[in-house]
């Protein structure tokens, strides 16, 4: 079988859309498979072209086994939101005209979460005459009036009317939670063509390691008690409770025991290292992003992972991919996102869920996790123990017998 997959984002970057499409199609190659991936030159998320790439009208390579197709795109930083479209629909008319110089292409497979990636899988699945799979990453354009990017307007309900024609035509959706697909249910779409194929660990990459001290040394963390988030920081991640909770420790009696570390970049990097400053932290640490390559190392920086997200109803339905790094690598999680994932962090007893947005919380599950060694002791081992259960190499196996499912019907694509 020959998989075409459009993704706007791929390694060398280091989010987790490049990471699940990788892995995914990395499996599916050693399975014999052939895959063909079409995305833009790695640039996300400062809009800047990683070395090494050139933002040319095409270029080819091979990685991993899988033959990379990079198209010119217009590039921007993961910040403002006109450009951004831009940057979108760029990539989706470039991956419209590059698809028909690929041959022999049994399906082709879009992945959100913004729809034009998924616009130019349907075009072409349409046009070569082969079943389209939309990937379900994220409930967009919900997601936008979630975050207040963008107020109810004829432009959003636009896009809404969209998604559901996006949601109808595809041979297969396959949702990475039970929430997203319980949503398209309720909007009308049919449940016999909707499979959910979480996030997952490449437990091979993400298992633990020991700390690395002479790292923990420069970055001043040796002998602290290091709490971390690794991770875009966006309008949707609300990490003004993370310096919130730093405000709390620095007035605790032993609060100079205690580091938090914020890795990574986004729209609200700035805004963040500003406040910061203006509260005078002296117990934040905050890193750029690091390569692929580099990301298990400052992993292994960490006594404990906070996953969060702002205190919003559509976030109920999101399991943050890092939730299965933090198991692969035994990282006890503070968790400060409600619905289906505190489900799992609950119930595979891998740490402490805690109100969105609520930095008290926060603060109080960091100081019982470096006191109560039992506990502590407890969620490491879970999250071990649950790695194997979202291995992502079973997954990719999962999402490629529903592609083989939908070219063993390819009658189930659909003209408009």
């Amino acid at each position: 079988m020959h998989i075409l997959f459009l993704t706007d984002n791929f390694p060398p970057e280091v989010n987790a859309p490049a990471s699940r499409t990788f892995e995914h199609c990395r499996e599916w190659v050693s399975l014999g498979h052939r895959v063909t991936v079409i995305t833009g030159v790695p640039n996300f998320p400062k809009g800047r072209v990683f070395e090494g790439y050139r933002n040319r009208l095409c270029q080819t390579e091979d990685m991993a086994g899988i033959r990379v197709i990079r198209v010119w795109t217009y590039i921007t930083a993961n910040e403002g939101f006109a450009r951004r479209i831009l940057d979108y629909c760029s990539y989706m008319i470039a991956a419209i005209l590059a698809a028909p110089f690929v041959r022999g292409v049994d399906v082709v497979v879009g992945t959100s979460p913004q729809l034009f990636t998924v616009c130019a899988a349907y075009v072409v699945g349409l046009y070569r005459r082969v079943p389209y799979v939309f990937e379900l990453r994220d409930l967009w354009p919900e997601s936008i009036r979630a975050v207040g990017a963008m107020q109810d307007s004829a432009a959003l309900r636009v896009l809404e009317r969209l998604e559901l024609f996006l949601y109808r035509q595809a041979a297969a959706v396959v949702s990475v939670t039970n929430a997203f697909r319980d949503n398209l249910i309720r909007r009308g779409i049919d449940g016999c063509k909707i499979s959910v194929v979480t996030n997952g660990v490449d437990i091979g990459r993400f298992r633990p390691r020991p700390k690395d001290e002479a790292l923990a040394r420069d970055l001043g963390l040796h002998g602290r008690f290091v709490a971390g988030y690794i991770g875009t920081h966006g309008m949707a991640h609300g990490l003004e409770t993370l310096l919130e909770a730093a405000a709390l420790l620095q007035e605790l009696p032993d609060g100079d025991a205690y580091r938090i570390v914020l890795l990574g970049d986004g729209a609200s990097k700035e805004a963040l290292i500003t406040r910061a400053r203006s509260m005078n932290l002296i117990n934040v640490v905050f890193l750029d992003s690091v390569p692929k390559d580099e990301v298990v190392r400052y992993w292994s920086l960490l006594d404990v992972a906070v996953i969060h997200l702002r205190k919003t109803k559509l976030f109920t339905t999101v399991i943050p991919s890092k939730l299965f790094e933090c198991m692969g690598m035994g990282l006890p999680v503070l968790h400060g996102v409600a619905g289906e994932s505190a489900g799992i962090v609950g119930r595979e007893g891998v740490g402490i869920v805690f109100e969105p947005e609520d930095a008290k919380a926060l603060c109080d599950g960091l100081t019982r996790l470096r006191h109560d060694a039992a506990l502590y002791r407890s969620c490491r081992e879970n999250a071990l123990t649950a790695a194997a259960r979202y291995d992502r190499t079973a997954l990719a196996l999962a999402m490629l017998g529903r592609l083989e499912a939908v070219v063993g019907n390819p009658t189930s694509v659909q003209a408009p």
